[in-house]
């Protein structure tokens, strides 16, 4: 008995000498280097407050590719480059799983919803989330059908055009939020919408607002801006017209929900949340319902809306390969067939410059950012818990050593020698790991379906030619955002 005591004793001093020992050395770990940081201020002086990555970018090349900076009072650590960032939120998800409280939006979502939650609350909306969405053909045979007629519908109002030029943005994020709508709402909106197009308009300037320096100033001093007006102060107020629209959608589909027959994501989050309204820790109630929805419609509206935007931008800069694309395009579909999925791999060329615009639009260039929910070490440094995590995803899609000419558009980035597709592991515009894009699928399917079928039917230009196109972006911040122009569509 006396020798087990004695066991135990010594058992129990080593355990807690090796804890000890353990911290000792974390706290010996040096934070990832970089720039000198001043109070309150951080490295904020420092900054392009245009383009802040390209800053970021500059001083990896004397700090590293993990690296330490400040914005305003809060600890940042900047990863760069393909390796960096595949190593962290792959290698090692675990420790960077967490979501950063980007402060504009989480006074929109009110804390709640997938996008910035973390622990189980993220853990159960994305599972829920991502089943759902597969359920109703995310990424399926069903919702090509969604897309196919949603492009008829946008064939119509582009030959109502009658060639004149008109502003393509709100066009097409008409045609892009219909499809997210179908999902969501389970149902499209007439093009003539007022109410739709007061929605888009909302969320291109949350968008916008996001990419400009006052959205950064924001984000890293929510306590000032809340007490200062400014433009904020009205865009806040309007996105609750977008909750209320949300709401008023919820209401009418609990007032028609059949249990045995949903018709789409608010209905099998209404049934969810019957099913655990007597659990205390559910997190299937109606303010994750609410802020999950408007995830869904944000993201499913704008992102893609833009690259198609940007896309059309490209092709009218280079007219050589928009006639290419629509060479290989009516050789393999035809005129008038729709296109299908199954049709990308014989679409060699066509899916490459897909992927290039994706690539070289580089749409959220910080990607959004993680946070250490827990202290943990990374390539020998210290991460310490709090710290906002930033993935540069703009190094890794414009890194020299992963691409033959990164800072050009170039559809060979993505062909062989003999033509044929090939694919490139830092092709990384959803992000990548546990909190890559949940709509990663569907997006992919309307940027293929849109641009084949709208090449297949229009050809595309502007007044001033191609000369008078200018890809770099507008504003380049949390997004980057290609310049307003008038497109010209000419039925072929």
């Amino acid at each position: 008995m006396e020798i087990s005591s004695t066991l135990l004793l010594v058992g129990f001093v080593v355990g807690l000498l090796v804890v000890v020992r353990w911290k000792s050395n974390r706290r010996r770990l040096p934070l990832p280097p970089g720039p000198l940081a001043l109070p309150v201020l951080g490295n904020l002086f420092m900054l392009n407050k245009h383009a802040p990555f390209k800053s970021f970018l500059e001083w990896s090349k004397k700090y590293g590719p993990v690296m330490t900076v400040y914005l305003g009072p809060q600890r940042v650590v900047v990863l760069v480059g393909y390796d960096a960032v595949k190593e962290a939120l792959v290698d090692q998800a675990d420790d960077f799983v967490g979501r950063a409280q980007i402060a504009f939006l989480h006074r929109v979502v009110r804390g709640y919803g997938l996008v910035i939650s973390n622990g189980d609350r993220w853990r159960q909306l994305r599972r829920f989330t991502l089943m759902t969405l597969r359920d109703f053909g995310m990424g399926r045979k069903r919702i090509e059908t969604w897309i196919q007629e949603e492009i008829k519908h946008l064939q119509n109002s582009l030959r109502e055009t009658k060639s004149a030029p008109f502003d393509p943005a709100f066009v097409l994020s008409r045609a892009v939020s219909n499809v997210i709508c179908a999902l969501v709402f389970g149902q499209r909106f007439r093009y003539e919408d007022n109410e739709l197009l007061r929605l888009l308009q909302i969320i291109s300037e949350i968008l916008r607002f996001g990419s400009n320096p006052w959205g950064q100033v924001y984000n890293i001093f929510p306590w000032l801006m809340k007490h200062l007006p400014g433009r904020h102060q009205t865009l806040l107020r309007e996105t609750d017209t977008l909750r209320g629209f949300i709401m008023e959608k919820i209401k009418a589909h609990e007032e028609s929900l059949d249990p045995d027959h949903p018709r789409d994501f608010i209905d099998c989050f209404l049934i969810r949340m019957k099913q655990e309204k007597n659990n205390p820790e559910t997190e299937f109630h109606y303010d994750n319902m609410v802020s999950t929805v408007l995830n869904l419609f944000l993201a499913g509206t704008e992102t893609t809306s833009t690259t198609l935007r940007y896309a059309l931008m490209l092709l009218i800069k280079y007219p050589h390969i928009q006639d290419q694309m629509q060479k290989e395009i009516e050789t393999v579909i035809g005129g008038e067939r729709s296109p299908v999925m199954q049709d990308r791999k014989a679409l060699p060329f066509t899916d490459a410059v897909i992927h290039e615009v994706q690539r070289y639009l580089d749409l959220v260039p910080l990607s959004l950012p993680h946070c250490a929910t827990h202290s943990f070490s990374f390539r020998g440094f210290a991460i310490p818990e709090g710290t906002v995590i930033i993935p540069l995803l703009h190094s890794v899609l414009k890194e020299e050593g992963m691409w033959d000419s990164p800072w050009t558009f170039n559809p060979n980035n993505f062909l062989d020698a003999n033509g044929n597709f090939k694919n490139n592991p830092a092709f990384l515009p959803f992000s990548a790991g546990k909190r890559s894009c949940v709509g990663e699928s569907l997006a992919r399917m309307e940027l293929f379906m849109f641009i084949v079928t709208l090449l297949q039917h229009f050809n595309f230009s502007c007044p001033g030619g191609p000369d008078s196109v200018d890809p770099t972006p507008e504003l380049s911040s949390f997004g980057n955002l290609p310049r307003m122009y008038q497109l010209i569509a000419s039925p072929r």
